[in-house]
């Protein structure tokens, strides 16, 4: 089954990844990719989709479905490294995206990136939809 990033989420302060499940009348539900609890995030929480979020290059911005599929590529579907050694973590993205801002991406955000990697691999799956073509398909559909 394919990965959708706009519903997979990051909430601050709230360790790993979680699936949206609903809307609520105080926020939303969602279900944690680490334990498989339900949880209820009311309006407050700082909730992020995978989809919004990019990492700098010095090109440009790269979404982060397009690191994770660098990411799979590069490990040849294994194990990112854990992100407890600073050092490895930034020579493993030296290697992996030798283009990535190093003035702007710092390994705070590796550790996170790597993570979240290493959580959808096992949890989720690696192979994601591609919202742009859902979108034309939607717009053939509506012709």
């Amino acid at each position: 089954m394919k990965t959708d990033l706009r519903k997979i989420l990051s909430v601050s302060g709230e360790p790993g990844l979680f699936a949206y499940l609903s809307q609520g009348k105080a926020g939303i539900i969602a279900e944690s990719l680490l334990t498989g609890k339900r949880t209820s995030f009311g309006m407050k929480a700082r909730v992020t989709s995978l989809s919004d979020i990019s990492i700098y290059t010095t090109e440009e911005e790269l979404p982060l479905q397009e690191v994770f599929l660098k990411l799979k590529a590069y490990l040849n579907d294994v194990a990112a490294p854990d992100g407890k050694d600073q050092k490895a973590l930034v020579a493993f993205f030296d290697a992996a995206f030798p283009d990535y801002d190093r003035d702007r991406f710092y390994p705070s955000h590796m550790k996170k990136v790597v993570a979240w990697y290493n959580l959808l691999r096992e949890k989720a799956s690696l192979d994601f939809l591609d919202p742009e073509a859902e979108e034309e398909e939607v717009a053939e559909v509506q012709e």
